[in-house]
Parts: C-alpha cells; sequence; structure tokens
C-alpha cells in the first residue's frame, strides 16, 4: 500500500475518534461492545506516522518526524491508558484510584497525558510548515488547527470547537498530501 493511501486512512480513523470525542452523549453509545473512539484513535495516530514519508526531505522533516514519531508512542500510551480506565465499566471508584494513581506518577502522566500526545500534532504542524511559502492556506490550516485541538478540550471543554479544529487540521494535511508540486509545469 502506498505511504499517501495509509495517511488518507488514518486521517479517516483520527477524524472519525474525534467526531466520537466531541459529542460526550454519544460517546458513551461508542464504548459498547468495544471503545471504538480509541481504538480509531489508536489506529489512526499509528497511521498517521506515514506523513513521515511522504513530505519532503530536510533538516525540518528530520525533527518534524521524531517529534512525530513521539506522538505516536504517547497517543500509543494515552489508548493504552484510557482502554484500562473503559476496562473498570461502572467502577467509579477503580477509575478514580486509577486517575489518581496517573496524575501522582509524573513518569506516566507527562509523557503519555499531559504532554506527549500533543507531540503528533506538533510535529505534523512542523512538517506542514515547510509549505508555508509554496501552500500558505493549508500549511496555516495544519499549524492554527493543531493547538486548537487541545485549546478547545482542555481550556474551553468545547467538544463541538474540539472537532472543527481537527478537520481544519485534517483537511489541511489532505491538501498538503494531494499539493500539485510544480504549478508551472501545468500551465506549460
Amino acid at each position: 500500500m502506498k505511504p499517501k493511501t495509509i495517511c488518507l486512512i488514518g486521517l479517516f480513523f483520527f477524524v472519525l475518534s474525534y467526531i466520537m470525542f466531541s459529542n460526550s452523549a454519544a460517546f458513551e453509545y461508542f464504548k459498547k461492545p468495544i471503545d471504538f473512539a480509541h481504538w480509531f484513535n489508536l489506529i489512526g495516530a499509528c497511521l498517521l506516522l506515514s506523513f513521515n514519508s511522504v513530505f519532503p526531505k530536510n533538516k525540518l522533516n528530520t525533527v518534524a518526524s521524531v517529534i512525530t514519531a513521539l506522538g505516536v508512542v504517547a497517543h500509543i500510551g494515552l489508548c493504552t491508558i484510557d482502554f484500562i480506565m473503559w476496562s473498570y465499566g461502572n467502577d467509579e471508584v477503580a477509575k478514580a484510584a486509577l486517575s489518581e494513581h496517573i496524575s501522582n506518577t509524573p513518569s506516566i502522566l507527562f509523557p503519555f497525558v499531559v504532554v506527549g500526545p500533543s507531540f503528533l500534532f506538533v510535529g505534523l504542524a512542523a512538517h506542514a510548515f515547510n509549505f508555508i511559502k509554496t501552500h500558505t492556506i493549508s500549511a496555516l490550516m495544519v499549524i492554527v488547527g493543531a493547538p486548537m485541538v487541545g485549546f478547545s478540550f482542555f481550556i474551553l471543554k468545547n467538544g463541538i470547537l474540539m472537532l472543527v479544529s481537527c478537520l481544519v487540521f485534517a483537511l489541511g494535511l489532505l491538501l498538503l498530501l494531494n499539493r500539485k508540486e510544480n504549478r508551472e509545469a501545468l500551465i506549460l
């Protein structure tokens, strides 16, 4: 399978997970019989690693690739924590105990909950920065959409704005993925 196709599938699953996350009432529905939202998020994040191979190779790409890979690893950890939390079902006492334990363990909290997962967005935004001069709008969609996903979810606690931000972010990546490399060549 071509890397671009893998990127498209990754974007599909990633956005689908954010659609599920954006509506808390419907989110509970998508947790049965398995936690579909987190499975789709996990699959999508892992497949987004393919963006590391579809963008031009340069120094920024190398840094962006490392940051993106760290973000994927952190997403794997975060989804694992969420799967464990999901496995407790309605046992709110066990969920609270696990949450407190994670909060009191900085070696888990920071790389897998607080900071790490945002590296996926930061890495992909860094990739997009390569195109700021040639594909400005698409690049800005990714660069602005990336922090807005986290800001809207963690600060504003607004699921709809989080979803819109994710859609802008993903659309920007989609446009960059399908960009025309040389416009003059098309004219001639």
